[in-house]
């Protein structure tokens, strides 16, 4: 068993609500921008979805999903690294 303050604990927690904020503002930032890339990113990285079945919702090719997505990742990183 490995012991952890209580301290720690809560150092961990308030991290991880910041990069939850963080995210949900990046996220709110992306959709402004496209919309679309935003909802990709809410179907993959919280619905699950792969590339074939976002496709199929949005009604777009499986290329442009995957375009996009790799896009959207990109800006989020990128938007999540000056935030934090």
């Amino acid at each position: 068993m490995i012991e952890v303050s209580l301290d720690k604990v809560s150092d961990l927690v308030q991290q991880q609500s910041a990069n939850v904020l963080a995210l949900d503002e990046a996220l709110t930032r992306l959709a402004q921008n496209d919309a679309r890339q935003s909802e990709i990113v809410v179907l993959r990285f919280f619905g699950g979805l792969s590339i074939e079945e976002t496709a199929e919702v949005l009604r777009v090719s499986p290329g442009t999903i995957m375009r996009d997505w790799t896009f959207a990742r990109a800006w989020l990183r990128n938007e999540m690294n000056t935030s934090i």
